[in-house]
């Protein structure tokens, strides 16, 4: 008789519902429906012109699409180091930059290099689900804080010092501003307290700024950009991306900004876990920071401030519950109030909106497994007349119930 086989107990992480959405949308779109997707967070511009013209010439010239450095090639790390002083007025050596495939990639190398199995790690919920399920997967413990309103859904000292308390010493904390799926920020002073408790404690902080640049100024931010960790903890990791600002998700094209201690194991991982981040995708993106693509980008950023105008000055028509600010990234996270009834939970209010009305929207259990039942998260990266055809198919969904 032969030995069954087994699956590694740290692979049995939760699926990211959105992807079971988006499959959903797929088949209903290729059985003739009409489907608006308000699940995925995926602009609908595409890339700026001048990276689509560069890939195009790179791919009609034949250039060859070899191996790269680990880390990228120098063009585009100093390209990005460059964005840096630009945006912040940072000096960030382009020795310390490592182009990643996605942020994703990012996110794997540096919680490789930065955390050991049974470490502890800090994490805001509800908040983004692959933070918790790869940091799962590799050993460590993910101690969740649970930030509300009353926090603004971001961490704070406070919480983290009662954490201490409850579970032990912590190794890290993962931060992200803004915030997915509530679009919240952290502010440049309540980003000094945590730098300074992160130092006090020997925390390593990991920051997600991957949405900066599109952020609201009515919003109360002081930043138009964003406030990056690197200004204030150079013993911090900061994550960032094309993906969001650039809308290109998927060149699958992603960045960190890695202090000097852990820059050659990241160097070293990378090349053994993906050998390169995608050549063709590194030689386009220097484009990206053209003053044409830059340009465009904030064209970008200024269709999702009029579509968050209009969600926000329409909120009530939904009869939804109370909705996190959002001061940037393109979501609106909210519960559904009186929209829940007749519903088991958020999950089975999305399948049956999805089903009847034919609008894709993603359960608040993704990024909530506690309180998420009651809420739902709509992205407005789609653009303006998309998002707002299916809003007004949502009003007349919960309208006809």
């Amino acid at each position: 008789m032969t030995k069954p086989l087994t699956v590694a107990s740290r692979a049995q992480v939760p699926p990211f519902q959105v992807m079971d959405i988006l499959a959903r949308v797929a088949e209903l779109r290729a059985e003739g429906r009409d489907v608006i997707s308000l699940c995925a967070g995926e602009p609908g511009s595409g890339a700026p012109a001048e990276v689509s013209a560069a890939a195009a010439a790179i791919h009609a010239a034949g250039t060859p699409l070899t191996y790269t450095p680990a880390l990228g090639i120098a063009e585009l790390r100093e390209a990005i180091s460059g964005h840096y002083r630009r945006w912040y007025g940072l000096a960030v050596p382009a020795r310390n930059v490592a182009v990643t495939t996605g942020s994703s990639g990012a996110f794997v190398l540096t919680f490789l290099s930065a955390f050991n199995a049974g470490d502890r790690v800090a994490l805001a919920r509800p908040g983004y689900p692959a933070y918790k399920n790869i940091l799962s997967s590799l050993g460590v413990e993910v101690v969740e804080l649970d930030c509300g309103p009353e926090s603004r859904f971001q961490p704070t000292p406070a919480q983290l010092e009662q954490a201490v308390r409850t579970h032990g010493r912590l190794s890290g904390l993962m931060l992200a501003s803004p915030a997915n799926p509530t679009g919240t920020m952290v502010s440049k002073p309540e980003l000094e307290a945590l730098t300074r408790w992160c130092a006090d404690a020997g925390v390593r902080l990991i920051s997600d700024e991957i949405y900066h640049g599109i952020a609201y100024p009515e919003s109360g931010a002081e930043n138009p950009r964003g406030v990056c960790a690197w200004e204030l903890d150079r013993c911090a990791v900061v994550i960032s991306s094309f993906s969001k600002y650039w809308g290109m998700t998927g060149w699958r094209l992603g960045w960190a900004i890695v202090p000097d201690d852990l820059i050659d194991t990241v160097d070293a991982l990378a090349g053994n876990v993906a050998l390169c981040p995608p050549a063709p995708a590194q030689m386009a993106a220097v484009a990206a920071f053209s003053e044409a693509s830059y340009e465009a980008a904030d064209n970008f950023v200024a269709e999702y401030a009029r579509t968050r105008e209009y969600l926000l000055a329409n909120l009530d028509r939904l009869g939804w519950g109370d909705a996190a600010p959002a001061d940037g990234a393109f979501y609106l996270y909210a519960n559904l109030g009186a929209a829940m009834d007749g519903f088991a939970d958020s999950a089975a209010y999305c399948a049956a909106l999805l089903e009847s009305a034919g609008v894709a929207v993603v359960p608040g259990l993704d990024f909530d497994s506690v309180a998420g039942t009651d809420t739902v998260r709509l992205s407005f990266a789609g653009g303006y007349s998309t998002v707002r055809e299916g809003f007004e198919r949502i009003v007349a969904f919960q309208q006809e119930r």
